[in-house]
């Protein structure tokens, strides 16, 4: 790393990262304030407002100050102190920059050290703060941000939009554009000299679900100007994510874990130190699928590199629309054969696999094979599955043990999570405590003997319980206690993942209920839902990229001997931009239908190498849970990729391609699959590709470029 000098004190101060344009004001009467994020796009106004803290921080019993407010998470106490010290600029050997702003309040003793990093290649700013402790004596926590910004507009409260994405079980990645009178923010006169309407939105999540209720990605846009901000909070456990407005300007502000909302705080000893959770952030002139665009870039840059997000592996898991935990050799054997012929590359066994009978609930956690299900051994399976040409997969919940289980009284009490003495239950389930060696060790014992004796080369990582708001062992705080188990649970994955660099681990959490960059900078896959409905899943499937790349995100294609053609192909298009995990009952399809599948898998292969580059967008617009017409491309140097699903409606849709409105040699448009299903008109002039497809549902992939 290439330090550079200790900078003076100087207001402002201007950082330039990529495309990006950070401002910041050090003046010495007040703390850090960001007063601008901007790409170098965007035409600067002129204005400034009075800026966001680039830190808001409570401590000990101080609340809010001046025209600060709860549930505002602004002008705190000990905020107010806060003054800059200094900064220092340094740049990694891969060309990471980093710039990191220090303040300090010198009545507590309190030292902030916040670093703002940027990637080459992307237009994302990666932040989070380190906080000391230099005084005399103890400080509790009690709220601390990882990032707060600034959004200005002509007219704010006429022009700007909130998206926010509900995420519920089996129906997640529901995107929301709200104006700011719906979040609640109105511009209400200038009789009140403080400027704020001492009020926010805000969202967030509870528990060991990061997204359990709402995606931690969201955006603010300008409809006058097409500006537009994204964030994503990259924590797996709780967090918030408010907006505020104040002196004519929008405050977005991004955080962790804070006791108003998530029972969390830490006690800081002398010496003691505590990190925030890590944000990113980003700033375009392109509106916000541009933002999100933007995120997409950062997310490839952020996360481990493993050769399955290269080579996009096939994955046939038994469970969805097919055996749904219910797995035996007699069953299995058939699918084997199956999915080998249609050209899987891993074979997964999903929940079941360890229990004598389906009433396996609360007795998972010890994870030994069930000699009921499998009098010739799990081996016969795995061997079978291994002579196929295809990688032997397994489910596992690693986090919970159930309180039948034997586990629950081998492993020591203080390896569970507790509260006031006593063992948490949720669902017929403890939850493991990852900070304890004996959690740990009983996972990796497992972890590697199934790899050494079954050759798994994949692990879907499943989590079905919300252990909120946490433990209060060994912990200031029940939130405290869950923030230390999640980064112990990071910490685990990476493990795994240095003695096992070649091992798929999957994401899941009842679906997508761990949406979140912390898990995805290491687990190569996410579930992205548990939805049984292929017509229901189409809206998912659509907007998966807007959280993920596509890439990782996993969705399923169960084809079922009993759908029509249309629904068959339907299912099968919403997984091929994407990650495609095969289900259903592909054992008892007819030639017809099985030849129907192979052809889509085939597209599959034909096309997966461009997913790793691609960039998403929605000619429809993310799309709405009822819409009748789903659209969702993948654009990179070749064109562009089209999923088009109708699920009602009228028999045509126009979709508005704007990038290939000016290809001086026109546009050709390819059906890749199912093949002569939709018809397709293109209109240079307007940039306007009209798909026409007869039935509803149905569904087609297209491949669209210049000629």
């Amino acid at each position: 790393m290439r330090p550079a000098a200790d900078s003076p004190a100087r207001s402002p101060l201007d950082w330039e990262a990529g495309p990006l344009r950070l401002e910041l004001d050090t003046a010495s009467d007040g703390p850090v304030r960001v007063k601008r994020l901007a790409h170098a796009d965007q035409e600067d106004d002129g204005t400034r407002p009075v800026g966001s803290a680039l830190v808001e921080l409570a401590a000990d019993a101080e609340g809010h100050d001046g025209e600060g407010a709860a549930p505002q998470h602004r002008a705190y106490v000990t905020t107010g102190r806060l003054r800059y010290t200094g900064h220092r600029e340094t740049e990694e050997p891969g060309g990471v920059r980093e710039l990191a702003v220090e303040q300090a309040d010198e009545r507590t003793g309190l030292r902030v050290t916040t670093r703002i990093r940027h990637r080459p290649g992307t237009a994302v700013l990666h932040t989070y703060s380190d906080i000391r402790n230099d005084g005399p004596g103890p400080v509790r926590l009690r709220h601390v941000s990882s990032l707060n910004v600034p959004v200005t507009a002509g007219r704010m409260y006429r022009d700007l939009r909130v998206h926010t994405a509900y995420n519920s079980w089996v129906a997640e990645l529901r995107w929301q554009t709200s104006t700011l009178e719906q979040i609640g923010l109105v511009d209400d006169g200038p009789a009140h000299s403080q400027g704020t309407t001492q009020t926010c939105h805000r969202i967030g999540a509870h528990g060991s679900r990061s997204s359990g209720t709402h995606l931690p990605v969201g955006g603010v846009s300008d409809r006058a100007t097409g500006h537009a901000w994204a964030w994503q909070i990259e924590h797996n456990g709780p967090w918030v994510h408010s907006l505020d407005d104040l002196d004519g300007a929008l405050h977005i502000r991004l955080a962790g874990p804070t006791e108003q909302e998530h029972a969390w705080t830490t006690l800081l000893a002398p010496g003691g130190s505590f990190r925030t959770a890590q944000v990113a952030v980003t700033a375009c002139a392109d509106g916000f699928e541009g933002a999100l665009r933007a995120l997409t870039v950062h997310r490839r840059a952020l996360r481990r590199p493993h050769p399955d997000t290269e080579a996009l592996p096939i994955v046939f898991n038994d469970y969805m629309n097919c055996l749904m935990g219910d797995p035996s050799r007699e069953k299995l054997l058939p699918l084997v054969d199956a999915a080998a012929r249609l050209g899987a590359e891993y074979f997964v066994i999903d929940a079941g696999w360890y229990a004598d009978d389906d009433g396996w609930w609360s007795t998972v956690g010890e994870w030994r094979e069930s000699a009921v299900r499998f009098p010739g051994g799990l081996g016969e399976i795995t061997a079978r599955i291994r002579e196929s040409g295809m990688t032997p997969g397994l489910w596992l919940e690693p986090e919970v043990v159930g309180v039948r289980s034997p586990v629950a009284g081998r492993l020591p009490r203080e390896a569970f999570f507790q509260r006031d003495g006593e063992r948490v239950v949720q669902r017929g389930r403890h939850q493991l405590d990852f900070r304890h060696p004996a959690a740990r060790a009983h996972l990796d014992e497992t972890v590697d003997r199934l790899v050494a004796e079954h050759g798994v080369g994949y692990f879907k990582l499943d989590h079905n319980i919300n252990a909120a708001p946490g433990t209060d062992v060994d912990a200031d705080s029940p939130g405290g206690g869950l923030l230390g188990h999640g980064r112990a649970f990071l910490g685990w994955l990476d493990g795994v993942l240095d003695r096992h660099p070649g091992l798929v681990l999957e994401n899941c959490g009842s679906g997508g209920m761990r949406m979140d960059h912390a898990h995805l900078a290491r687990m190569t896959l996410l579930s992205t839902s548990d939805q049984q409905d292929p017509v229901r899943y189409a809206p998912i499937a659509a907007a998966a990229a807007s959280a993920v790349t596509p890439e990782q995100g996993a969705v399923w294609a169960y084809p079922q001997p009993e759908y029509s053609p249309a629904l068959n192909a339907f299912t099968m298009v919403s997984s091929l931009l994407g990650r495609v995990h095969l289900s259903g009952r592909i054992d008892l399809l007819s030639a017809e239908q099985g030849e129907a599948v192979a052809r889509a898998l085939g597209v599959y292969r034909a096309i997966r190498t461009r997913l790793r580059h691609a960039l998403p967008s929605w000619p429809l617009g993310l799309p709405g849970w009822y819409d009748d017409w789903i659209a969702l491309g993948l654009d990179d140097e070749q064109g562009m990729l089209l999923s088009v699903w109708r699920r009602g409606g009228d028999r045509s849709v126009e979709l508005a391609l704007p990038r290939l409105r000016r290809s001086d040699g026109g546009v050709t448009v390819e059906e890749l699959y199912p093949g002569g299903n939709c018809s397709h008109r293109w209109e240079p002039d307007r940039g306007v590709l009209t798909v026409s497809l007869p039935d509803a549902p149905s569904a087609c992939l297209l491949a669209v470029r210049a000629a």
